[in-house]
């Protein structure tokens, strides 16, 4: 499957995907990063959030048919057996009941890991090589031990000075 397809499918979502989007914002503003029409395997799903291993399909009316059905069943099987979950609304529920479809979502997602990286935000870093404010003299950084967690010997690299694994994040 290819990337151009992903691409086509983003650009061309239906109303329910676009309102379905608009309602995971306070989730994906917070410590849930999805995306949408993400491939997994040979599938592409509707809305995903990795991390979280959370899927969410929405199914319009050419979901109602047995086969479709059996369709959507083996795709759900295939998706678990990678560890997701999977939730299906129907176009319906998305453009009626908003409250419902966020409600279910976000009970969902409790239960599950949330990114903790993206829920905080990263520490300011120096601004190597600028000119101090009021200043017209060049500023010229000054090396510390254990500034950086890959900085190793000053200048060096290598992890001799190295901070990682000892509970810095």
């Amino acid at each position: 499957m290819s990337t151009d397809l992903a691409r086509k499918l983003r650009r061309s979502s239906t109303a329910p995907e676009r309102r379905l989007w608009r309602l995971l914002y306070p989730l994906r503003s917070g410590s849930f990063h999805f995306r949408k029409q993400v491939q997994v395997g040979e599938y592409y799903v509707d809305f995903a959030c990795l991390h979280a291993g959370l899927v969410i399909e929405l199914d319009g009316e050419t979901h109602a048919s047995g086969l479709a059905q059996s369709n959507d069943a083996t795709r759900d099987d295939y998706l678990a057996g990678r560890g997701f979950h999977v939730l299906r609304f129907s176009n319906d529920d998305v453009m009626t009941n908003p409250e419902g479809v966020f409600t279910v979502i976000s009970t969902a997602l409790a239960t599950r890991p949330a990114n903790l990286r993206a829920a905080t935000p990263s520490p300011t870093l120096p601004a190597w090589g600028r000119v101090p404010a009021g200043g017209g003299s060049t500023f010229v950084p000054q090396a510390q031990n254990g500034t950086s967690p890959l900085s190793g010997e000053v200048g060096r690299g290598g992890a001799s000075g190295s901070n990682l694994g000892e509970g810095t994040p």
